[in-house]
């Protein structure tokens, strides 16, 4: 027998391995015949494993030279967290053959071969992580088939994370059907009824509905009941509503109570056996622009989407849109002037219902004493550091129990330290156990609050504490994004806020905006601490806001354009003189597609705007028409 050295790719991914090749192995030639060491078959391999949850359809189709960003997800089945930087970080690289050129190439990518990074900066054990993956057609019309794999730098290939997309390059144009917000006629080839077809061994069909269509106001909450059967053949275990393939809903029906930006709820009890019936109740928020629209929503079944099956909602809005606002501003006495500096606003946030999430209960601490108080300033309790409260609501009543048994009491009670630094926990509340997320994101700055709040019929936790305090901990963009465009967004966000303030009616007066989607998502004191650079933006920024004409501007804002931004009119009708489309090339030439209601600032636009150059005050110009940044308070 003779031994020889032969250099081999690594096992394990690396970008340098896509230049040159690296490591050694052992070839054994035995008999004449050439013999490689057998790999051994583990998975996970190396701790790391995934099941992919959704990918685009086979043949979706792309013209020649178009750019479209596709949604990729997978759920970590293995045993270690993955993670976007440092060592052992999850991307996709080029595969069959590893490492080659792909036809499909951006400037998005990060090399020829390594295409995404994972865009979450953790995805723990049992979460779903997602890439968004940049893809550019070639100009030869044609049926391509790419192939990636999803890969943990220097340590594996992921089992489970192969996939090949099947993509028609052609000239032909496809009507794109829009989802969500969008008035629509969505092609369902099923009637409720009419099982889906078949796919390994999934299929269902919906039987019941509490409604057939729901008429409603814009921004309705509507509670929902579906019962679906299990027309194939496997048992069911896990069972979600999702958004379609598993992409971020419009938040023109985001609600409060999903469990995460893409599933509505989650049933774990049981399990529903072929034949069986589910019946799942979940709530969605009604579009916010009057007429005809169609919600779609899909089913999950053990993390994998039933193909061809949809859930769709036929909602009319007949009433309610946003406020018109002529054209001929005038501000009306007692309106907030923008020449008059006031003190910075203490804003009121709705943070979270008190329900099955907590057992119907919310336990308090803080990092400083502190002081239970009810809603007149009474005192009920002065607390030590860490020292916790455990209260409900229930009858007419708010119960509370600080070490001494359970006390009670009619008004509702507040959680105030006594340093204006502290931080208090809601400590039976875990965004990584209850919504699959990476942090607990339960940690808040200044007074927190427990209130019934009759027209919602729901108990909330309500954090009060200063304007810039609470855009310290949003949520609406992160470290990673060009400091110019921190500080634009940060600057609409804050206008959004004092706008809300003024006014105080949104939330009936309860809280001036919750901490999801259909306000401003805010996630509190740990995103602070994890994104410092977001503190930056709102000290530089520090009290400034957008004015039109002696008054704050209402300043929306959205995720991307399809090349430019709508009008008030176009959207909502009326007009408002701020308020007016314009161009975004950069979202034009990279192909993407509308993704949210299109009036004012697009995040993605701004952001390239950003990377090339203009500041925060330029691109707010750019989006607002004839606006005003004013300094409101020091």
């Amino acid at each position: 027998m003779h031994t020889f050295l032969l250099k081999v790719s690594p096992i394990a991914p690396s970008r340098a391995a896509s230049n040159s090749l690296v490591g050694f192995a052992l070839l054994l030639v035995v008999g004449g015949l050439f013999c490689l060491p057998m790999a051994a078959q583990a998975a996970p391999k190396n701790g790391f494993e995934a099941l992919q949850i959704s990918v685009p359809p086979s043949g979706f189709v792309m013209e020649p030279g178009e750019t479209q960003e596709v949604l990729l997800t997978f759920k970590n089945i293995g045993t270690k967290t993955w993670t976007n930087s440092g060592s052992a970080y999850v991307s996709i690289y080029t595969y069959d053959p590893k490492y080659r050129v792909s036809d499909f190439k951006t400037d998005h990518w990060i090399d020829y071969t390594q295409a995404a990074l994972l865009k979450e900066s953790s995805v723990p054990v049992g979460s779903i992580g997602s890439i968004s993956l940049v893809l550019k057609a070639p100009k030869s019309e044609g049926t391509y088939e790419e192939t990636f794999h999803l890969a943990a730098e220097d340590v594996a290939w992921i089992p489970g994370g192969e996939f090949t997309l099947t993509i028609n390059v052609t000239d032909e144009e496809e009507e794109e059907p829009s989802i969500g917000s969008q008035d629509l006629s969505l092609e369902n080839p099923l009637s409720d009824g009419e099982a889906s077809p078949e796919s390994n061994g999934l299929s269902a069909t919906v039987l019941l509905r509490s409604e057939k269509s729901v008429e409603a106001q814009a921004g309705e909450v509507i509670p929902y009941k579906v019962g679906v059967k299990n027309t194939g053949t496997v048992t069911w275990g896990t069972r979600e509503i999702v958004t379609t393939g598993y992409s971020i809903a419009s938040v023109d029906t985001a609600h409060a109570s999903w469990v995460s930006d893409t599933q509505l709820v989650m049933n774990t009890a049981g399990s529903v056996k072929p034949g069986g019936l589910d019946l799942l109740a979940f709530t969605f928020t009604a579009p916010t622009s009057n007429g005809s629209h169609t919600i779609r929503y899909q089913m999950a079944v053990d993390d994998t989407v039933i193909p061809d099956f949809y859930i769709d909602i036929p909602v009319e809005v007949t009433g309610g849109s946003p406020e018109i606002i002529d054209d001929e501003v005038t501000v009306e006495e007692g309106d907030v002037k923008s020449d008059r500096m006031i003190d910075e606003p203490i804003v009121r946030i709705g943070l979270l219902t008190i329900d099955e999430e907590t057992d119907w209960v919310t336990e308090i601490s803080c990092d400083s004493t502190w002081k239970l108080v009810d809603s007149e300033g009474g005192l009920l309790g002065e607390m030590e550091e860490d020292e916790m409260v455990r209260a409900f609501y229930k009858n007419q009543r708010y119960y509370f129990n600080r070490g001494r048994g359970i006390e009670e009491t009619y008004k509702y009670l507040r959680f105030e330290p006594d340093d204006e630094d502290a931080i208090c926990t809601i400590e039976n509340f875990d965004r990584r156990e209850t919504r699959g997320a990476s942090y607990a994101l339960n940690q808040f700055r200044d007074t927190l609050e427990l209130q019934y709040i009759p027209y919602k019929d729901e108990v909330w936790v309500i954090n009060e504490l200063p304007i810039e305090e609470y855009l310290y901990g949003l949520g609406e963009t992160s470290n990673a994004s060009h400091e110019e465009f921190k500080k634009s967004l940060i600057t609409v966000a804050r206008t959004y806020a004092l706008y809300h303030w003024e006014r105080n009616t949104k939330h009936n007066g309860y809280f001036h905006m919750n901490a999801y989607a259909d306000d401003q998502v805010y996630f509190g004191y740990e995103y602070e601490k994890n994104n410092p650079l977001i503190r930056e933006a709102v000290e530089d920024t520090r009290g400034v806001t957008v004015n039109y004409d002696g008054r704050t501007a209402l300043t929306p804002y959205f995720s991307r354009s399809d090349g430019r931004t709508r009008s008030w009119s176009e959207v909502w009708g009326g007009s408002v003189a701020w308020l007016i489309g314009v161009e975004a090339p950069c979202d034009k030439e990279r192909g993407y597609t509308l993704w949210g209601h299109g009036v004012g600032m697009g995040a993605t636009e701004a952001l390239c705007m950003a990377n090339n150059g203009d500041d925060w005050g330029e691109i707010l110009h750019y989006f607002y028409t004839d606006i005003d940044l004013t300094k409101r308070w020091d």
